[in-house]
């Protein structure tokens, strides 16, 4: 937090390490953010204008060079190019800036005429004027009023529509708030705090606190359009899954399967981008939501007979639409459960499938190779048969010649008889040597 004009140690906290210690990096950021924005004293009467501007990193950027222009131009320092808060005295009052995730506000708080009727005219030096430039789309504007208690309530209530109007006391009935979450003729909404018996600096939270609550309500709003935007196609990807898991139960054979597990596929598909597109939304959406729940519950609201609470009201007119966006992530949930259950299924019965179809074509290949194994076996027969034919034949030349030569003493014909089986049972053994030398490990 830096602040200009208005030196305070609550404001701008100087962090150091023990001695001896090296401090992390981010040290003083972590410690000072708890006293990065505090309650700002006030009396009444006085106003509080605040506006919140969607700003994206290039918006943040020109927003930045405008106040830093903004602080020179009044002989006060800028912001830091690091800063996330910062603080400027103007028109007797304080101009505070926050940025945040996305979005920008602007709060300025200044005095009142004594005896001031509630939403009267504004101060003319206000910095919302024509010099002003907003760093992006406005989202919320509010206009807080702390005025003295008046001595009758339906007075001040008469400046707020009666069908909407909600008034709460807080702090042990110290003050009472009125609002009727309605704009005024500036298009602000209009909250009216009368004083009676608050310290400055109850004062300066309770307004802090219940402009936070018009903020994040607001932001909260912007997750139903969204929300709603999205339904018709939840209920679309909600049909299709259906429609794929009752196929499902009447699907067979892998081709069959392989085609549901792709349609399932690219549902999926489906599902995993609309939930991401829609995660940060939804998201920041349930955080803003509970950030209200958070600030309201802090107010300890007492209700007035009559009229809704702040927090009543709020439940009867904003929950509904929270509830909306809930119902929608849970669906979008649900559906990215289911679509992965049956994916899971569909993937387990293409994997039987296909175990089914390898066994199958298993046991093709096991009876083509009994089928090889009794032809390479027939054929060994038949060549060992070739073999010796060709081989007794041979020798039975051998014979004749040696008994021309009168080398032999039996009959040719004798021997080659003899020789017959002789010659049988070398090449049988020959063969078989050969398909062992040549057969796989095991297999001898």
């Amino acid at each position: 937090m830096t602040v200009a004009d208005e030196p305070s140690p609550a404001d701008a906290p100087v962090v150091q390490a023990p001695r001896g210690f090296a401090p992390h990096p981010q040290r003083a950021e972590i410690v000072g953010e708890i006293h990065a924005r505090p309650f700002r004293p006030a009396r009444p009467p006085r106003v509080f204008l605040h506006h919140a501007f969607a700003a994206d990193r290039r918006a943040v950027d020109k927003d930045r060079a405008f106040l830093e222009r903004f602080c020179r131009a009044r002989g006060a320092p800028g912001p830091g190019p690091e800063a996330r808060h910062h603080v400027v005295a103007f028109a007797g009052g304080t101009l505070a800036w926050e940025r945040h995730a996305e979005f920008i506000t602007y709060t300025w708080d200044g005095p009142l005429a004594v005896g001031a009727p509630p939403f009267g005219p504004l101060p003319s030096n206000h910095p919302f004027g024509v010099d002003f430039e907003q760093p992006g789309p406005l989202l919320v504007a509010a206009r807080v009023d702390l005025l003295a208690a008046a001595d009758d309530l339906a007075t001040a209530a008469a400046a707020f529509d009666p069908a909407s109007l909600c008034i709460s006391e807080a702090y042990a009935g110290a003050v009472v708030a009125l609002t009727d979450f309605r704009q005024d003729g500036d298009g602000r909404t209009r909250i009216l705090l009368l004083d009676r018996g608050l310290t400055a600096q109850q004062a300066g939270a309770l307004a802090q606190r219940l402009m936070e609550i018009e903020t994040y309500r607001t932001l909260a709003m912007l997750g139903l359009p969204l929300a709603q935007s999205l339904g018709p196609e939840v209920y679309r990807l909600e049909r299709e899954l259906s429609a794929v898991t009752s196929e499902l139960r009447a699907s067979e054979g892998l081709v069959a399967n392989r085609g549901l597990l792709e349609r399932l596929s690219s549902l999926s598909a489906e599902v995993e981008n609309l939930a991401a597109e829609a995660s940060y939304r939804i998201g920041a959406t349930r955080a803003y939501d509970q950030i209200v729940t958070d600030r309201l519950a802090v107010l300890d609201e007492r209700g007035v007979p009559g009229h809704s609470t702040w927090a009543s009201f709020l439940a009867r007119r904003s929950k509904p639409a929270m509830r909306t966006v809930n119902g929608i992530a849970e669906r979008m949930a649900d559906l990215s459960r289911r679509a992965s259950r049956t994916a899971q299924l569909l993937r387990t019965r293409v994997d039987v499938d296909l175990e089914q179809q390898n066994r199958d074509l298993l046991e093709s290949m096991n009876k083509r190779a009994r089928q090889q194994l009794l032809l390479q076996q027939t054929v060994e027969g038949l060549s060992v048969a070739a073999v010796s034919y060709y081989v007794v034949g041979l020798l039975g030349y051998v014979f004749k010649a040696a008994k021309e030569a009168h080398l032999l003493p039996v009959d040719p014909n004798v021997a080659t008889g003899i020789a017959v089986p002789l010659v049988l049972a070398g090449v049988f053994w020959v063969v078989r040597s050969i398909r062992r030398a040549h057969a796989p490990d095991g297999e001898h």
